[in-house]
């Protein structure tokens, strides 16, 4: 990787933890794998809402996703950039109430 794509995945990544209900979601994920429709409750919006954030981390190389029937369940990449490792880190977990999907 050349020094400018390694700067724009950095970009990237920042970008993705720069919002309040993104790092909501990753200290959720700090538990351990969570179902998408458990995170509607815990940020108070919608379900599309839910998936747009969870779109911009996923792109960001800092999620993973495992499709299981209608929905998906998320959980922390197991290889992060210390950047990000260091703000996840600092996160209190976010408990909540998983549901039975």
């Amino acid at each position: 990787m050349t020094f400018l794509e390694n700067l724009e995945i950095m970009a990237k990544q920042l970008k993705a933890v720069s919002d309040p209900n993104r790092l909501k979601l990753l200290a959720c994920l700090k538990k351990g794998e969570v179902c998408a429709c458990d995170f509607v409750d815990v940020l108070n919006i919608s379900q599309p809402a839910v998936s747009q954030q969870l779109k911009k981390l996923k792109e960001a190389g800092i999620i993973v996703e495992r499709p299981a029937g209608t929905w998906k369940h998320y959980r922390l990449n197991d290889v992060q950039q210390p950047y990000i490792q260091t703000i996840i880190d600092h996160l209190d977990e976010i408990s909540f109430i998983r549901c039975d999907c």
